[in-house]
């Protein structure tokens, strides 16, 4: 018998890592998102027999409600143990770790130094480096004739007062502290406000049209494209940005559906080291035209029942992706259907719509 592949899941928030690196209140607000993608990973993961899986908790936790008694195990921090140190402590006795963490202050990246290359499920270090700066990342994709928000060094200003502007974290999470004005001034006002503590911010035109994400899998410059998500974003009265969820594999319209497609394919020409999941948040304009907002270099909320929208389980792909043959209960087997692309509106995947590797 194959002896089992043991896996570390680590997601930062839920496993007890917020130490003081994010406020109190985005931790509040991203927690339960975090569980929720932790979550998912582990129910994949409890479907591969050949997996023995161990998660990260804050506090001893309920059994997972999709694994088997006794075949899920927990890991809790020891008190005052920090994320770097808990982390590097169980890893070695792991042939995977796979963290889900923000790049905020580098969290991703110094999490991916303590596991190291061999053990490490997802994106390399230089990939997770240039997507923890939103200004780092535009200037590589725009490198590589992708189209990204226009910021105010780059002509922007010359729209003059018809443009809105936001300005957020360069090393920022999803929306947090993320804000929109109506004024260039106001904005700039907003960004050297927030550089005294010592976080840079960035100032960029606002892209009016539709939020997406894109799920994909990448691997050596290859790249499929999971699903098309749309995103639910709120501005509040004051200009604040709000993340109020995501709609998994929505339909798409071949035509678009080619074009994101092609997006894709250029994002991860762009980013070599992409591997595993990755997200992309995107703003499909009016035009027709798509523009990259950020990329994501580790799992996303769109993850969260990616799998049972799809019919297939994507961590047994990212798994295979860093050299682990994974080999499947009986009942996991219905959710493989070959390769998927995008939805149609009655949950099957067309086959002129499914996407293979590139």
């Amino acid at each position: 018998m194959r002896p089992l592949t043991r896996v570390f899941v680590y997601e930062y928030l839920s496993g007890g890592g917020a130490d003081g690196a994010i406020s109190d209140v985005d931790v509040a607000e991203l927690l339960a998102q975090g569980r929720a993608m932790r979550d998912a990973i582990v129910g994949d993961l409890a479907m591969i027999s050949s997996v023995a899986t161990t998660y990260a908790t804050r506090v001893p936790e309920r059994a997972h409600p999709r694994a088997a008694p006794g075949s899920l195990a927990q890991l809790s921090p020891r008190s005052g143990e920090s994320a770097l140190d808990f982390v590097g402590r169980h890893a070695a006795s792991h042939d995977r770790v796979w963290v889900v963490a923000p790049e905020t202050a580098g969290i991703l990246a110094e999490l991916r130094r303590v596991v190291g290359d061999a053990r490490w499920v997802g994106c390399s270090m230089e990939c997770i480096r240039i997507a923890s700066s939103k200004r780092d990342t535009s200037q590589r994709l725009r490198a590589f004739g992708i189209r990204t928000p226009q910021g105010i060094d780059s002509g922007a200003a010359d729209g003059g007062g018809e443009l809105r502007w936001v300005v957020k974290p360069d090393d920022g999470a999803g929306a947090c502290d993320t804000r929109v004005h109506r004024s260039l001034a106001g904005a700039i006002a907003d960004r050297d406000h927030r550089a005294a503590p010592g976080r840079p911010a960035v100032v960029e035109a606002w892209e009016d049209g539709e939020a997406l994400s894109l799920s994909l899998l990448c691997a050596d410059e290859r790249v499929e494209l999971l699903s098309v998500n749309r995103q639910r974003i709120d501005i509040a009265g004051d200009g604040t940005v709000r993340y109020r969820g995501v709609d998994i594999a929505v339909p798409v319209h071949a035509s678009r559906n080619a074009v994101l497609v092609a997006l894709a394919r250029d994002v991860a020409r762009a980013l070599p080291g992409l591997r595993g999941y990755v997200g992309v948040d995107i703003v499909m304009r009016r035009d027709g035209v798509p523009v990259v907002i950020e990329v994501n270099p580790r799992l996303t909320c769109a993850y969260v029942g990616l799998s049972e929208a799809l019919g297939r389980n994507v961590a047994r792909k990212v798994l295979a992706l860093h050299g682990v043959a994974a080999e499947f209960h009986a009942v996991a087997t219905a959710l493989e259907r070959g390769p998927a692309g995008l939805l149609d509106g009655a949950g099957a995947a067309p086959e002129s719509r499914r996407q293979p590797w590139r």
